[in-house]
């Protein structure tokens, strides 16, 4: 069982930048995947991010095109954190902000491929 805990959300004027961090308790194992998702009211969730990470190859990140100029994801192995950088933020950035452990290293590009869910954070920019 792994529980995750989102943070760092909140409101930003377009152009900002904002850093958010997902906090996982529990096993993890030698090797997993783990995610950032968001969304907005009235539409599906949506792959941002993903670092996928073994002990024998290290860590490789995977990013949505709509976000690759902007999110850089990385991960704290000490604090068993990983974050998602935000920058030049946009209102249709604005969202629920999910992080997410995948059932496997192969595959975090879909909802389906992950497992464990935190609670979200919001995130809010203005214009």
């Amino acid at each position: 069982q792994v529980h995750l805990v989102e943070s760092g959300g909140g409101l930003v004027q377009a152009g900002g930048s904002l850093r958010l961090s997902c906090a996982a308790s529990g096993r993890t194992g030698s090797s997993y995947s783990m995610g950032w998702f968001r969304q907005a009211p009235g539409k599906e969730r949506e792959f941002l991010a993903a670092i996928v990470w073994a002990i024998w190859r290290g860590s490789s990140t995977y990013y949505a095109d709509s976000v690759k100029a902007r999110f850089t994801i990385s991960r704290d192995t000490a604090e068993n954190t990983v974050y998602l950088q935000m920058s030049s933020l946009k209102p249709e950035d604005t969202a629920v902000y999910y992080c997410a452990v995948g059932r496997s290293t192969n595959s975090y590009y879909t909802p389906s491929d992950y497992q464990y869910w935190g609670q979200g954070t919001q995130v809010t920019v203005s214009s």
